[in-house]
């Protein structure tokens, strides 16, 4: 009877440890059958950086055509810099004309606008293009190579190398499922560039005899609500490889992809974290960008008021159901130590808490150039708040 008993309880501890691991094992199982079919996957949302999965996501491998998300990014760079216009025609060398793979059968010596070899990189992932204009902006493939890497270092990415433009194979060419998303973050705070990406189909050298028709290689552009980029890319070695952002209301999640077997097996992998963040979570913004989040006069500066801005939008992400009320904001102003202060100086933070817990701290920026008050202006100021605290007094 008493072994009967030790048995009976020796299976109800079993039972008990099975029912206390199920849960986990459920999250786990659920998590891993996000994205079944990729070698590497990531999923953020864009405004907070929150990572919302991942799996192998820092792995080494090759991102095949994903690699024009850091050509786009130096491009948009260049433009917005003013060192490059969409409508300069840019010359085609034979280097470029040359290029094998994804392309649009640029001949040598042609020339074509800076906006229509973006256009055709953004939608049809041209080789010939993207080496065209990184000859324009560098003088050659190499140098442009190099800046392409400098600028990995910049954003702190630690398992990326390239060696080309184009993601065509190379040895010692490679990336990681989080380091493509991080590039594609930064890429997305150049608003044009989804004018181009979402574009599901469109025509270069319309009306002449070279017209060519461009298609999206991103299906999802136009199966999926809300998605409107970025990249795709395919290689033997690298499989079948996507990143892609979607945007639904003021909530943008980033999606990456890596090592498919199909396109069909990519775009499911993609489709469910898609699926998963919209469905799960909600983005609460608090700020936009540039939008003055402090203000205050300060005795030494010329202007009346000096306006302390952010860089990106200030936002919440939380779970669906999860309330706004834990959260606030609170701003700390920095101390000014020289003058003049040059627009886009760092000033200060602002500070996201959840209670009394600091959840993000967001480097606040000068919004304009700010001289130091000339001695009239000071000496006027200085009288003004005398005189209104010589009135404040007598009130009372």
């Amino acid at each position: 009877m008493e072994g009967r008993k030790i048995m009976i309880r020796k299976h109800f501890i079993l039972l008990l440890t099975v029912l206390l691991m199920m849960p986990s094992i459920s999250i786990f199982a659920e998590d891993a059958e996000l994205t079944n079919h990729s070698s590497s996957s990531f999923l953020m949302e864009v405004d907070t950086g929150t990572v919302l999965h991942e799996k192998n996501a820092h792995k080494q491998l090759p991102p095949a055509s994903m690699t024009k998300l850091m050509t786009l990014l130096l491009i948009m760079e260049e433009i917005d810099q003013g060192k490059l216009t969409l409508s300069e025609k840019v010359r085609v060398s034979e280097y470029a004309a040359s290029m094998g793979g994804s392309q649009i059968f640029l001949e040598p010596n042609e020339e074509m606008s800076v906006d229509d070899l973006l256009k055709s990189i953004a939608i049809a992932s041209a080789n010939d293009s993207s080496v065209a204009l990184a000859e324009r902006i560098a003088v050659s493939e190499e140098n442009f190579v190099k800046r392409m890497n400098e600028r990995v270092k910049e954003l702190g990415l630690k398992n990326t190398k390239f060696k080309n433009v184009t993601g065509l194979p190379e040895e010692g060419h490679f990336s990681s499922a989080y380091d493509m998303a991080k590039i594609a973050q930064e890429l997305l705070k150049h608003d044009e560039i989804t004018s181009y990406t979402q574009i599901y189909e469109d025509y270069l050298r319309k009306g002449t005899d070279e017209e060519f028709w461009l298609v999206n290689t991103n299906k999802l552009v136009k199966f999926y609500q809300g998605v409107d980029g970025l990249k795709t890319g395919y290689t033997n070695a690298a499989k079948y490889c996507l990143t892609a952002t979607a945007k639904r209301g003021d909530m943008r999640v980033i999606a990456v992809s890596m090592g498919a077997e199909t396109v069909k097996d990519r775009n499911a992998d993609v489709t469910n974290m898609l699926d998963y963040a919209f469905s799960h979570y909600e983005l609460h913004k608090l700020h936009d960008k540039e939008i003055p989040l402090y203000s205050w006069s300060h005795l030494k500066s010329e202007q009346d008021e000096l306006n302390l801005v952010a860089d990106q939008n200030v936002s919440v992400l939380l779970s669906k159901g999860e309330k706004m009320k834990d959260y606030k904001t609170v701003v700390e102003p920095g101390n000014i130590s020289k003058w003049p202060m040059k627009q886009g100086e760092q000033l200060g933070y602002l500070h996201v808490k959840k209670g009394d817990t600091t959840m993000k701290k967001i480097p606040l920026y000068v919004q304009e150039d700010v001289q130091e008050a000339g001695l009239l202006k000071l000496f006027n100021r200085v009288g003004k708040y005398l005189h209104q605290g010589y009135k404040t007094s007598n009130k009372n």
